[in-house]
Formats: structure tokens, sequence, C-alpha cells
């Protein structure tokens, strides 16, 4: 047998080749067929194989590919600026460019400093962050990331950031219903800032909705206009990471509109690009430039491939698709009949404890007894198991487990392309609830749930 070269994500597990996509389908080299279910990583958000997106790549391809920005700019680069921050909401009005979700976060966190440092604050150079949160795999995305998984092998190489509760309401920190929810978990900002004290902190980084690390959780009303009232009371900047929920996967452009407020600082990438090129970006507010045009008028970061001239017309033309197409609206009104689908499934199987979400961006939450919410043991696998045989039945679902202290905690993302239609919407839940059909039976005859209603 050929030895392999290729690192994949599990070493000795053999995965099928990918020959290529249409829509919402992919298909291997053995012909067989997958609906998208996640949008790859939450990232194909316009579905594949789409010619319009082909043709600028091509287009631009035979103007040039590759400028370094420290020599050129280029018309792709500053006409995708300019969109963006037409899209975007108050003063966004500056896009770094950059090549990955991980690097787009990382790049904030050191815009947020320099932010201070210019204005003569050297001690304000510390993040808070959420425990339960994911923003990225370089080493200082990952100081700000409140995985437990992710950051484990790491810790000694990582700054102490998580500081706060994640605003989980299907298990909240704080053990209120969220009929009596009094946002405490938002009120720990305050506390945390007080305790480190703000001359030291430069700013605060969430995901509008927590995403890979937990399945979709999403805060209660007035959760983020207490966060932002709270960072401006102690003058520190605030960073929403929309890696995941922006560009329209939420049923907004961007997720933070749903609670009707602007950010200091926003981290894209995904979505941006819809997985045709490799782009994200970092969005600065004015009032965040204005001490770094006054000052040094540059910023310290950057990357060989930051503002590519190639990428950055993918993803103006993505851009540009989504609205011809009226995607984002699309995505709130999918997205509506896909949760009542998954509804559908939870009142089927007692494993389903929570359903919730935006738009398409959508999780399940499982458990092994529905009323007290009790987790499996992540020895469990369950997550792994309902994953891998989704995907043997043609279905793509994202894994997001670990979300309760890293140690348990079972949730899988469901988020397909914005493109898809209630028809493959039907499809995709009928695939989701044969395999949860067989997942729940396997697990009642290991003994690890009482009783089932899916048989």
């Amino acid at each position: 047998m050929e030895r392999n070269h290729l690192i994949k994500p599990t070493l000795d597990q053999d995965y099928p080749t990918i020959s290529h996509g249409n829509g919402i389908y992919l298909y291997d080299t053995d012909g067989k067929q997958y609906i998208d279910g996640s949008s790859g990583a939450v990232t194909a958000s316009i579905g594949h194989g789409v010619l319009d997106i082909v043709e600028a790549m091509t287009e631009q391809a035979r103007k040039v590919s590759f400028a370094y920005r420290s020599h050129f700019t280029s018309e792709a680069a500053e006409a995708l600026a300019k969109k963006l921050s037409e899209l975007a909401p108050g003063d966004l009005n500056w896009s770094f460019f950059v090549n990955s979700g991980s690097e787009a976060t990382e790049t904030a966190m050191k815009i947020a400093i320099q932010h201070w440092q210019e204005k003569g604050f050297e001690r304000k150079n510390r993040i808070i962050s959420r425990w339960t949160s994911y923003h990225g795999i370089t080493m200082g995305a990952l100081s700000m990331s409140g995985h437990v998984p992710r950051r484990k092998r790491f810790v000694p190489l990582l700054e102490d950031f998580p500081s706060i509760s994640a605003p989980y309401c299907y298990r909240c920190p704080h053990n209120n219903e969220t009929s009596g929810c009094k946002l405490k978990c938002a009120d720990e900002l305050e506390t945390a800032i007080q305790r480190v004290g703000s001359e030291n902190i430069a700013a605060f980084i969430a995901e509008p909705i927590i995403g890979a690390s937990a399945g979709a959780v999403t805060p209660p009303d007035g959760y983020y206009q207490r966060i932002k009232e709270i960072c401006e009371t102690y003058d520190i900047l605030f960073i929403a990471d929309e890696v995941m929920t922006g560009i329209g996967r939420t049923g907004k452009m961007f997720a933070m509109e749903h609670w009707g407020v602007t950010p200091d600082i926003i981290a894209l990438g995904k979505g941006m690009s819809a997985g045709y090129t490799p782009i994200a970006a970092t969005m600065i507010t004015d009032r965040v430039m204005e001490p770094i045009l006054k000052g040094s008028k540059s910023i310290m970061a950057g990357h060989t491939y930051s503002a590519n001239p190639l990428s950055a017309a993918i993803s103006l033309e993505v851009l540009s698709y989504i609205e011809r197409n009226d995607l984002v609206r699309a995505a709130e009104e999918k997205g509506q009949y896909l949760f009542k689908k998954l509804q559908g499934l939870a009142e089927k199987f007692d494993i389903i404890g929570d359903v919730r979400g935006k738009g398409l961006l959508l999780g399940l939450e499982f458990v092994s007894d529905r009323v007290s919410k009790t987790p499996f043991d992540l020895q469990i696998g369950l997550t792994p198991r309902l994953v891998n045989k989704a995907f043997a039945k043609g279905l793509i679902i994202y894994p997001a487990a670990g979300a309760i202290e890293g140690i348990a905690g079972d949730a899988v993302i469901i988020s397909p392309p914005l493109i898809i239609t209630n028809e493959e919407i039907d499809r995709l839940v009928m695939i989701l609830e044969a395999s949860l059909d067989e997942l729940q039976q396997e697990l009642h005859a290991e003994g690890l749930i009482e009783d089932m209603q899916a048989i």
C-alpha cells in the first residue's frame, strides 16, 4: 500500500476523495452524493460550483494574481474594502485583509492594543473573553478562546484571557430560567473588569452566536446591549468575532444587527468568500483608527497574502452574488423553516435537549435525560457517532462537543448553504432523522438512555 504524505485531521482515518460540488451537494470520486448540511465549516454559504465566481476568479487571474501590499494596492482590494464599509453598520469603514478567521481575530486583538498605545495608554493590553468560545487556532486567537479541548495542549504558552461565562441559556451559569434572566452573565464582564482594572484592558471579544465550541448558543435579548454599555462605561473596545456568523449566515448581513449593537472591531472570514478562496478581514471603526492615523500611520500586522488581488476579487463577487440573489433574506426564511423541522425532531427524539440559533446557523444539543439536562460523557463519543452516521448516509453536519468545561456536552451545527430550498431541507432532515433513529437505538441497547420514542 502506498504511504500517505498528507497530514489529515485524524491520521489513521480513511477519507473519501472529493470530486466536485454543485449547489448544496458534494460528490466524491466514487460518485457518492453528500448534502453539505454544514457548508463545510460553516463556510460555503452560496453553494458549490457557482460559475459567476469562477468567471470573476478567471478574469482577475488574467490580470494579476499576486501583488505584495507593501508595493501595490489593487482595484479589487480597494473595491472590496469599500463594499464592506457599505454593508457594515455604523462607522466600520476600515478593513485589514488577512487569510483566515484566526488571523482576523488575532489582528483585531493587535489593533485594539495598538489603539490604546497610540493614545498613550501602554498598560491597556489585556483582552477579556468568555469560556465556551472559539476564536481561532493561532496562539493569540487561542489565548482568547475558552474552548478547553483546543487549549489543553498549549496552556503554558497561552495568555490567561478567558474570564467570564458564556450566555448559555440552556445551561445558565447562574441557574436562572430565561424568563427570569437578569443578564448576570453580562454583568460578569463588569466584575472581571473591576478585578483586572480597566486601565489594563484593551478589549472584550465575543462571538455573537457561539459556534464551534457550543453549537449555535444564542444569547438572551438585551445581553449585547448590556455588554456594549459596560464596555463604554469602562473605556474598553468591543470586538465581535463574526467569522462564522457574518455575511448573511444568521439572516442579517452581520449577526450583531439582531441586537442593534455596533462593535468597535469586527472579525470576518468564512462566508466572506464562501469557500472560493482563503480570505478574511478585520474591520475597524473610524474612532478606533483615529489615533493610529494621527500617530504611527501603520498597523503592526500583515501577511504575505494580505489583500491578495485574486482573493479580493473573488470575495467581492461573492458579496455581489449574495446581494443579487437576496440570500440574507433567504437565510432568515429558510432558517425559520429548518428550525421548525428540527423542533419536530426534538419532539420525536428524547436525546435532543435543545434546538437553537438564528437564520441558517442552527444547533442541536443532546442529553441523556431531557428533564435534568444531564449531558453524555464525552468518552461515549455521541457527537462523532452522529456525525459519522449522517456522513455515511450522505449528510454532512458540523460537530460541536465539549461545551461543558471540555468534559461533557454534545452538539452539532446544521448550517447548509443559503441557497437551499425547502425541498432540499426536507431531504436533509429526513437523513438526519434516520441517523438519529439509529443512534438512539444504539444508546438504548447500550443502557445509556432509559426510554426512547424513536424506534
